[in-house]
């Protein structure tokens, strides 16, 4: 190899090494993820939230806001997902240690609790207050289930 092109070849195997790295998570660092999976679990509780005052008779039952919660809740309970990356084990984090090393389980927990917000929102179209307690019911417990498990 010609002895100028050394340091271009070195230079691209570096950049084709940490761009390998990074292509591996979508987050600069592990805080950014920890960051990214906490506010998407921050909106969903908020909407679950205005879901739950309606449910509880706390505040009056308007179809078109339940039904918009719930698609919303719907929606984020997929994201959070793609937050639980190595390295975000560690810092300003409420996940317990067995997410990493429950995998499978963990991963149980939130396809059950993405299944149970889906059904939400379709229930939450038909505006039938009963069927919407019932399945808010459902999400809840699916949440709940996951929070005992894997939440501090």
């Amino acid at each position: 190899m010609h002895s100028s092109l050394k340091p271009f070849v070195g230079l691209v195997l570096v950049a084709g090494i940490a761009g390998s790295a990074y292509a591996q998570s979508p987050f600069a660092k592990p805080q950014d993820a920890i960051q990214y999976r906490q506010s998407a679990l921050f909106v969903m509780g908020q909407q679950f939230g205005r879901i739950a005052a309606v449910v509880k008779g706390k505040r009056p039952f308007d179809k078109a806001e339940v039904a918009r919660s719930a698609a919303i809740v719907k929606e984020m309970s997929t994201l959070p997902w793609e937050g639980f990356v190595a390295g975000t084990d560690k810092g300003k984090t409420h996940a317990k240690p067995n997410i990493w090393t429950e995998a499978a389980k963990f991963k149980s927990r939130q396809e059950k609790m993405e299944q149970e917000a889906a059904k939400l929102a379709e229930v939450a179209k038909g505006g039938d207050l009963d069927a919407i307690k019932t399945q808010f019911g459902a999400t809840g417990k699916a949440c709940k289930a996951c929070h005992d498990d894997f939440r501090e």
